[in-house]
């Protein structure tokens, strides 16, 4: 099954800093297995990067839309190469 696995960039934009959107992230992904990163922008936005099956990364996103703390009005995403070392997704950056 690793060949079907996709990594993925995402750029979220709306409400999400300051509102534990990046341990949210971090519980979602754990559960469903993915692995990756998530951080804060500068700007306000929540950078991520996340890799597995896409099914699973499309569980992550609507897990994350479906948080009454957590407004989300623009999703960016692309698919970028894959990482074949990385076994655990974690939280970049300081305080949320």
């Amino acid at each position: 099954m690793e060949s079907t696995r996709e990594r993925w960039h995402i750029l979220f934009s709306g409400k999400v800093q300051h509102v534990g959107f990046r341990y949210t992230a971090y519980y979602i992904a754990r559960d469903l297995g993915l692995t990756g990163w998530v951080d804060n922008l500068p700007d306000g936005r929540v950078e991520m990067e996340v890799q597995g099956q896409p099914s699973d990364l499309r569980r992550l996103l609507l897990r994350l839309k479906g948080q009454r703390h957590i407004r989300i009005t623009q999703t960016q995403i692309r698919r970028i190469p894959r990482r074949t070392l990385e076994r655990r997704f974690a939280v970049r950056g300081g305080g949320d």
